[in-house]
């Protein structure tokens, strides 16, 4: 069989050498129990670099490392027949394919291609997902197919939780964490937004993902904490608690996405309480601030119009939310969550620790010079800020 193998890696050295390998799959796991199922390897360019994408698919998560040849060959020498008792390689203008049986015989099968093959070097024409729906938690959860499909009625949620993942991806990397990031997500509800993320994190970063759902629904908890044991999820749970009782361990990053009302504002001044790195909030309902200001009934040649006066309470509540966290010492941001199409609740707000000085003296005329145009009694969470806590 040594031999049979010896030849074969000769010819993927030869497809290598000459810059003719299209792609390479590795199949067929020599021990049944192996949790890598399957590996897929294409040529790519980056900066000018010719490189080998190794897509390696695990039975839960799908991993992606780039190789030079070298380095190429030397691994599939090791995978080959000790991992995996099938491979074919597909050059421009053959097809090799390596059969090993249970008994150990190794048989080489050589096909010419009619048609014309090209190699592409493009290494995100293939483009990688965000999230994989063949991951069992997905079927479990009601999102997808026993064969990690995604069910037609929940494409508009899948495209949902691909955005999120993307945007929250893109602001934690903004901030330095240590070896461990503590997450909590305020209000996690069936899970979909918290698998994503713990997926994608834990595929993605070199760091340990501590992961907590906070959900007061003790149904949606003994739910969602069956699916994570079934799968094995490690360092990852709910808990039964409302946002305001809720008392963390740790927290690095905190999350809470369409808590109604005033449930935004508890869930902000739980991450400054515990000192988060992270806070982000997409903010539900405004009924707060509309009754204030309808309670005084100072309105102006905009706000007498109840749509407008909806929306201007709106922008007035997560202005100040925004300008709170900045006078906690938080570097605050205003971003577009998802496409409007989705959701009207669009408005992600972000706030990064930071160092900077802070002009607190500034910031509280601005958020009480806003509270007194608009006729505004108080904002709650402007309030209950100073509450058993001195800033």
């Amino acid at each position: 069989m040594d031999n049979i193998i010896e030849k074969y890696l000769n010819y993927v050295a030869e497809a290598l050498n000459a810059s003719t390998l299209v792609k390479m799959t590795l199949s067929k796991p020599a021990q049944k129990n192996d949790e890598l199922r399957n590996i897929y390897v294409k040529p790519v360019l980056i900066k000018g670099v010719r490189l080998f994408a190794f897509t390696y698919h695990y039975e839960r998560r799908d991993e992606v490392k780039n190789y030079d040849a070298e380095q190429m060959l030397e691994l599939i020498g090791e995978l080959l027949p000790s991992r995996f008792l099938n491979a074919v390689l597909f050059t421009v203008s053959e097809d090799f394919t390596l059969l090993v049986s249970a008994k150990g015989k190794a048989t080489i099968q050589t096909k010419r291609v009619q048609e014309c093959r090209e190699q592409n070097l493009d290494h995100d024409k293939q483009k990688q997902r965000l999230i994989n729906p063949a991951n069992p938690w997905w079927f479990l959860l009601g999102l997808t197919t026993r064969e990690g499909k995604v069910l037609a009625d929940m494409q508009h949620k899948y495209k949902q939780i691909c955005k999120y993942v993307e945007i929250v991806d893109g602001v934690m990397k903004n901030v330095k964490f240590g070896d461990e990031i503590h997450i909590a997500d305020m209000g996690a509800g069936k899970g979909y937004l918290t698998f994503a993320l713990y997926e994608y994190l834990t595929t993605r970063y070199d760091k340990k993902i501590v992961m907590e759902g906070v959900e007061i629904r003790p149904d949606l908890v003994l739910k969602i904490n069956d699916i994570i044991e079934k799968c094995n999820l490690e360092n990852f749970k709910f808990v039964e608690s409302s946002i305001e009782d809720y008392k963390p361990a740790k927290l690095d990053v905190l999350i809470a996405l369409h808590a109604c009302n005033t449930a935004t504002d508890d869930a902000i001044l739980k991450g400054i309480r515990n000192d988060a790195k992270l806070i982000i909030c997409a903010p539900c309902c405004h009924k707060q601030i509309r009754q204030e200001m309808e309670k005084s009934g100072k309105t102006d040649s905009i706000t007498r119009f109840g749509i407008f006066l909806e929306r201007q309470a709106v922008m007035i509540t997560d202005a100040i939310r925004a300008l709170v966290m900045e006078y906690c010492g938080y570097k605050t941001q205003v971003m577009e969550f998802i496409e409007m199409e989705n959701t009207p609740k669009n408005v992600l707000l972000v706030g990064r620790k930071s160092d900077a000085p802070i002009d607190k003296s500034a910031i509280s005329k601005q958020i009480n010079d806003l509270l007194e145009q608009y006729g505004v009694g108080e904002h709650y969470l402007w309030k209950h800020l100073f509450v058993n806590l001195k800033y």
